[in-house]
């Protein structure tokens, strides 16, 4: 399991450094103004799950599962009911981590 940085996105843009999907799962800071963005470079769909770790009253909050399709992307907020306890972080899995690459981007 790999821990994921956050990288600040000034006014002035930026060009993300993207990590490799870890096989295990990745943790990623959470925060208001934080996202996750996956990319999916392979020919097949991949799902992406962020635990949700809280309960309302006694039931369990369901994941948060986004579907990336085929050559496709997709932007995750990381908010803070994706905090682990145990971690201070959002848990993040892949169905597959096949050509999959992501980052934590911090928006101004």
């Amino acid at each position: 399991m790999a821990i994921l940085s956050a990288q600040a996105l000034p006014l002035s843009g930026l060009q993300p450094t993207y990590a490799n999907a870890a096989g295990g799962g990745d943790q990623a800071p959470i925060g208001e103004k934080l996202v996750l963005h996956v990319r999916n470079g392979d020919a097949t769909a991949k799902t992406v799950t962020v635990a949700t770790p809280g309960t309302v009253g006694d039931l369990a909050v369901a994941d948060a599962v986004q579907v990336i399709p085929a050559a496709g992307n997709a932007l995750i907020p990381l908010k803070s009911v994706f905090r682990d306890p145990a971690t201070g972080r959002a848990g993040i899995t892949y169905s597959a981590v096949t050509s999959v690459t992501v980052a934590v981007l911090q928006l101004p």
